[in-house]
Formats: structure tokens, C-alpha cells, sequence
């Protein structure tokens, strides 16, 4: 009997189309895999058996099937994006235990397009931290379960790296797709502003938040990429010229700078990460691409505006839930936030970051550089510990996401290469906006030059696939 838990989402779309299987047969083997693992991984708050089955069979009953993108792939839904029926936690005891009425417009996109969400995954607490733990539940790195997943997407990259489903949503405001990804061995793309719809939380962390794919291909990311942006029709050879994409068989020489500075004063990246950026830039020039040596300008307000960012952020998406329902950390977090959320509304300093960076970008079509600063950080009860730990937790293990977000540009964590420990090592691809496929391009040629085990041995069907 063909196994189809652990197989790529292409995979199994094309042999629904084709029915050589049905859905509920896939979905089928994707619950009993949850149910066999994720008492050790924690990647799930809640799990949709039945509804996902009798959607599974709503999805094998469309007169589209055989024009479905997605059709019968399991997915995972990161627990702040509404998902029909069910209620939207964030993470927290604070947020109402409430169905939602609709789909978040990107769940909508996949079901559209023939997937089937099988449950909704853990963050942390309004999705703040790098780290995935709380009062709904701990998620764990799949290769190293004493490791964290990251975060905040950390449920939804442990759902993907443990073969429980191909392919997840997640969202990214200061590294909360990559950061997991990195983590956990995957491809995670961060879209470029207004390419993917937002709509997260209150105001989207001021246009800093994006959806966007999780998964164990490039192949696949492309594909959810597709589907999330409304350009699934032109997934094949290309689509409009403005967004990057070539045709099949045009070779172009891309220009590639290497940086393994950390954007942070005071916080290096250690060397496994750093030896990562460095090999993956020589397999690129090898390959005929022009890849230099060169750091981008970071200016030294960087950090300072990133904290008041990411704080303030959090204290707009606190705006009336109960603080005796949060943790001390979180409301640590949003009350330091409060007095910045005036001055990021206006979005100056990001449009300097923006004008500081575009002269680099100008002569380098994409920066590399490591996706991390070092390997995850345990995966304990963050939510009990004080504020600053978390905070210089993160910092030290994650400086090289968040300019990211506040520019707006693409960016994306491809796995690369493997760390003492035996957990994937990872490296970050950062582009003009637009260059969305240019990205998605390079990952896919990494992909090649140096495959990957695409899910973590943990036992079961679609071991280590």
C-alpha cells in the first residue's frame, strides 16, 4: 500500500487529480500520524479529525478536481488566522473561545484550491516571541525535541518538519515563519508587502506581518506561494515579467552578495551558521551566479527600532483582552510598547531603512546570509520567565530576520547543510521587492546543489522522507 504521509504536497495533489487516491484516504493518513506524534512535538492547539474528513470529501466531490492546485493536501493553520467554525486562540487564555463565522482570506485561497486544514497550530502568546509555548501547549523542534520549534509560526514548522501534514501557513513579523523554518529544516518564504494578503491581528504590526508557506520542497513553497498570492494559474514557466519569474530553460547569472554580519551591535553569529552563508555562496558562484563578499549598511538605530517595533506592535494587539489573562512577559512587552506606538505608526524610520538599504540593493539583486545566529534555544516554559530573558533569548539567536520586516522586502529560510547536533543548519535569501520568484529561483537551485532530508526521523509513515 503507497504511503502518502510524508509525501511533498505536488505529490499528492497530482495523485488526487489523477485519483489514484482520494482524499479522505490522505487525510486519513494524516490525522493517524498526528495522533501518533504529536504527544512529542506539540505542533497542534487543536485537531479538525471529522470536519477534515467530511472536507476531504467535499473536495473529492468537485467538478474542478483535475484543476485543483492543492487538491485533497492536508494543511495546518498557524492559531491566529480565522479558520470557519473553529476559534481563534493566539496563543493565549486571554482571547476569546469564540468560532469563527469565515475563513481568513488565505485559508479561503487553499480550500479554494482543494486542500484540506486538518487542525490549528500553536504560538506563542499574540505570536511575540521566537519560541512556541504557553498555556495551549509547547511546540518542539521534530529533530531535537529538547529544542524548541521557534516562533511564532513554531506549531505550524513542527506540524511540516514531523511529516503530519506537506505544507502549513504561517506568518512572519519579525522572523516568525523563518525563524521556525530555520529551526526546524524548512523552506519558509516571507513575502514581500501586499503580495500575500495580511490581515493579521490588529493592523498587522503596522504592515510588518506576512503569510506565507511553510514547507519541506521549494517546489512546494512555490505552489502554496502561488496559491496564497492569486497567481496559482501562472505556477508553471512563469508569470508576468514584473514579478521576477523566467521562463523554464533560460539560465540567468544572478548577483549575489554574502553577508555573515549580524545586523545588531553586540550580538554575533556563531560559526556553523556563518560557515553555512559562506558554503552556500560558494555552491551558488560555482553554479556561475556572481556572488561577493559585502555587508549590508545597517545603521546602529537598528536595534532600537526593531524593539520599539516589535513592542508596539504587541500593544495594539493587547488593546482590550483582560492583562490578568496574559503573561507577565507579554504584558511587560505591550506596556513598553505603548509608548512607541506613535511614533512607528508614521513609519519613518522604515522608510529611512528603506533608502539606507536600496544603494546595496541596487548593486546586488539578493543578499545571503545565515538564518540564524545560532541553534534554538530550549524548549522550556518561556511564558513563566521574566520579560528580559525572553527578550535577550531571542535577540542573541535571531538578530537577522526583523530588518526584513521592516523594510517590507522578501525574504526566505532555506535549509543547508547540518550542525553537529544533527539539526538542519539553514541560510536566509533577501530580495528587492517583487523578487519573490528570483528567490524561490536560488533556494531551488541550493535545493538541488545540496539536497535535504526533508522531514525529521521520528518513527511512523514517511520516516525521514
Amino acid at each position: 500500500m503507497t504511503s502518502w504521509a510524508g509525501r511533498t504536497a505536488a505529490e499528492i495533489a497530482a495523485a488526487v487529480r489523477e485519483k489514484r487516491v482520494t482524499p479522505r484516504e490522505v487525510v486519513a493518513e494524516h490525522l493517524a500520524r498526528i495522533e501518533l506524534l504529536d504527544a512529542r512535538v506539540g505542533a497542534f492547539r487543536t485537531l479538525r479529525a471529522t470536519a477534515a474528513l467530511a472536507e476531504a470529501d467535499e473536495v473529492a466531490a468537485r467538478a474542478d478536481l483535475a484543476e485543483l492546485p492543492l487538491a485533497g493536501v492536508p494543511v495546518a493553520v498557524k492559531d491566529n488566522l480565522a479558520v470557519r467554525g473553529e476559534s481563534t486562540r493566539n496563543g493565549t487564555a486571554a482571547s476569546p473561545d469564540t468560532p469563527a463565522d469565515e475563513d481568513h482570506v488565505t485559508v479561503a485561497r487553499l480550500r479554494a484550491a482543494g486542500a484540506v486544514v486538518v487542525g490549528l497550530t500553536n504560538c506563542p502568546e499574540l505570536c511575540v516571541f521566537g519560541t512556541t509555548e504557553g498555556v495551549h501547549g509547547t511546540a518542539r523542534n521534530p529533530w531535537d525535541t529538547t529544542r524548541t520549534a521557534g516562533g511564532s509560526s513554531g506549531g505550524s514548522a513542527a506540524a511540516v518538519a514531523a511529516g503530519m501534514v506537506p505544507v502549513a501557513l504561517g506568518n512572519d513579523g519579525m522572523g516568525s515563519l523563518r525563524i521556525p523554518a530555520a529551526n526546524c529544516g524548512l523552506v519558509g518564504l516571507k513575502p514581500g508587502h501586499g503580495v500575500v494578503p495580511a490581515g493579521i491581528g490588529h493592523g498587522d504590526w503596522f504592515g510588518m506581518s506576512e503569510n506565507g508557506p511553510l514547507a519541506t520542497t521549494v517546489e512546494d513553497a512555490r505552489l502554496m506561494f502561488s496559491v496564497l498570492a492569486g497567481t496559482e494559474g501562472a505556477a508553471g514557466a512563469g508569470t508576468e515579467p514584473a514579478t521576477g519569474i523566467v521562463r523554464a530553460g533560460e539560465p540567468v547569472t544572478r548577483t549575489v552578495a554574502v553577508s555573515v554580519r549580524s545586523p545588531l551591535m553586540g550580538v554575533t553569529v556563531s560559526r556553523p551558521y556563518a560557515d553555512a552563508a559562506r558554503a552556500a555562496g560558494e555552491l551558488l558562484a560555482g553554479s556561475g551566479h556572481r556572488v561577493r563578499r559585502a555587508d549590508p549598511p545597517y545603521p546602529v538605530w537598528l536595534g532600537t527600532t526593531s524593539l520599539a517595533h516589535w513592542t508596539a506592535g504587541t500593544a495594539v494587539d493587547a488593546e482590550g483582552l483582560d492583562p490578568r489573562r496574559l503573561a507577565r512577559r507579554t504584558r511587560v512587552h505591550a506596556a513598553l510598547g505603548r509608548r512607541f506606538v506613535g511614533s512607528v505608526r508614521g513609519g519613518v524610520r522604515r522608510e529611512q531603512l528603506r533608502k539606507r538599504f536600496e544603494p546595496f540593493f541596487a548593486e546586488h539583486e539578493v543578499l545571503l546570509t545565515p538564518a540564524l545566529a545560532r541553534r534554538g534555544p530550549a524548549a522550556a516554559e518561556w511564558h513563566r520567565r521574566g520579560w528580559l530573558r525572553n527578550v535577550l533569548v531571542n535577540t542573541n539567536y535571531s538578530p537577522l530576520t526583523p530588518p526584513w520586516n521592516l523594510t517590507g522586502w522578501p525574504a526566505m529560510a532555506v535549509p543547508f547543510g547540518t550542525l553537529a547536533s544533527g539539526v538542519p543548519g539553514a541560510v536566509q535569501l533577501v530580495g528587492r521587492p517583487g523578487s519573490e520568484a528570483v528567490l524561490l529561483e536560488l533556494a531551488g537551485q541550493l535545493e538541488e546543489l545540496r539536497p535535504w532530508t526533508r522531514t525529521a526521523p521520528l518513527g511512523g509513515s514517511g520516516e525521514g522522507l
